[in-house]
């Protein structure tokens, strides 16, 4: 009697347990997708403004020039970018990933075709992201050709994998960017080997649905922590400083009003045929002394502060364009060595040269009389096109 009462009790205890997981599941179910919902809504609604470090007081002195666009920042911010090396980050410009989240806070964005007429950003984030942290998205893959811009700042460079491993027969071995971040010492920060939450995909970023390649969120700040445990801050595992030999350009003050120009607008597209949603067109603006930037026919905003992205200052650097040169697509550009150009700043457009020695060489732009050209302070944009390619200003 004993024994069956103990196997009578026995079976009880399984049953019970077994409604009980059932029960938990069920509500699992029910409540955790919501939960997780929930979670993701929290991880949407942290943009740099959720972010910040510090206020900055409107009174402060902006006296801390930042070295890669003139800029003037407060003390506070500079202490901040002075114990970090620029952050160089890949994002998307396909018409469903707009728009995108964080370009506004970049102090130098990059420009260029990556294949089928679509362009792709490049980032340079350093003074701009000092008093804030920031959404940055949707971060996509590492091309060659914007590799020789990251060992400009001897950067940490954010991207989703990229073009070619060193073993890879499918691709060019000049388009071979993985093998190339890892041969020339590139400091990488490719999300394959970073979890959430410093990056993570977010499929409600957006409106509305997207593919999942137009999804990944990565966050300024938390890069830069994981960085400092790679011994990547301002200076390497070696000690030795990311700007030991970088050479910034030169700026200057804005014209006054009065002295501006009346080149209202500039516009282009890389490929010919793709006007409709890869047109870009810049629009002056005298009174701020800003180019606002449209993409595709309408304003090109960012998704964090919900505003059009504006400019200081505009480059056109034109590079000859080899490809694709494999199965993939993948494209070359010239950016190594010399070509023509066009600047616009202040409202004026002139005729530039441009001339970068060595892949780690610092580009440098000069006017007609070879004189090295002085940038507007602000947020610098260089538009990297076909040579060939019609600009009309």
């Amino acid at each position: 009697m004993k024994k069956q009462n103990l196997l009578v009790s026995g079976i009880i205890a399984i049953a019970l347990y077994l409604i009980s997981t059932g029960v938990s599941a069920a509500i699992f179910n029910a409540v955790g997708t919501k939960s997780a919902n929930q979670k993701t809504t929290l991880q949407v609604s942290t943009t740099g403004k959720t972010q910040k470090h510090f206020a900055i007081d409107p009174s402060i002195p902006r006296t801390e020039a930042c070295p890669l666009n003139g800029q003037l920042y407060t003390k506070q911010e500079k202490a901040v970018w002075e114990k970090r090396r620029p952050l160089a980050v890949m994002i998307e410009n396909h018409q469903e990933s707009r728009p995108q989240s964080g370009l506004s806070y970049a102090d130098i964005v990059y420009e260029a075709v990556a294949e089928g007429g679509i362009s792709r950003f490049m980032g340079v984030f350093y003074c701009g992201i000092a008093a804030e942290g920031v959404n940055l998205a949707p971060v996509r893959s590492a091309r060659t050709y914007f590799l020789p811009w990251v060992l400009e700042y001897d950067a940490l460079y954010n991207h989703v994998g990229g073009a070619g491993n060193c073993d890879d027969d499918t691709v060019d071995e000049r388009a071979k960017a993985l093998c190339q971040i890892d041969t020339w010492g590139i400091k990488d920060m490719d999300q394959f080997g970073i979890s959430f939450p410093t990056c993570y995909r977010n499929y409600d970023r957006l409106d509305h649905e997207v593919a999942t390649e137009h999804t990944m969120v990565c966050q300024s700040d938390k890069l830069e922590t994981l960085a400092a445990t790679r011994g990547w801050t301002n200076v390497d595992s070696k000690g030795i400083a990311w700007d030991k030999n970088f050479v910034p350009w030169k700026f200057k003050d804005d014209a006054k009003e009065a002295e501006r120009g009346d080149a209202t607008s500039i516009s282009f597209v890389a490929w010919k045929g793709y006007e409709k949603d890869y047109g870009v067109k810049w629009v002056y603006n005298k009174t701020e002394n800003m180019y606002a930037r449209e993409n595709g026919g309408v304003a090109h905003l960012d998704l964090e502060t919900g505003e059009q992205l504006k400019a200081k200052t505009v480059v056109v650097m034109f590079a000859k364009e080899t490809g694709p040169v494999d199965d993939h697509m993948h494209l070359l550009y010239a950016n190594i060595g010399s070509g023509t150009g066009l600047l616009f700043v202040d409202g004026k457009a002139s005729k530039i040269t441009w001339t970068k020695l060595d892949r780690s060489a610092r580009t440098t732009f000069f006017d007609e009389s070879k004189k090295e050209i002085q940038f507007d302070k602000g947020q610098i944009w260089i538009e990297m096109l076909p040579i060939g390619t019609s600009v009309t200003y």
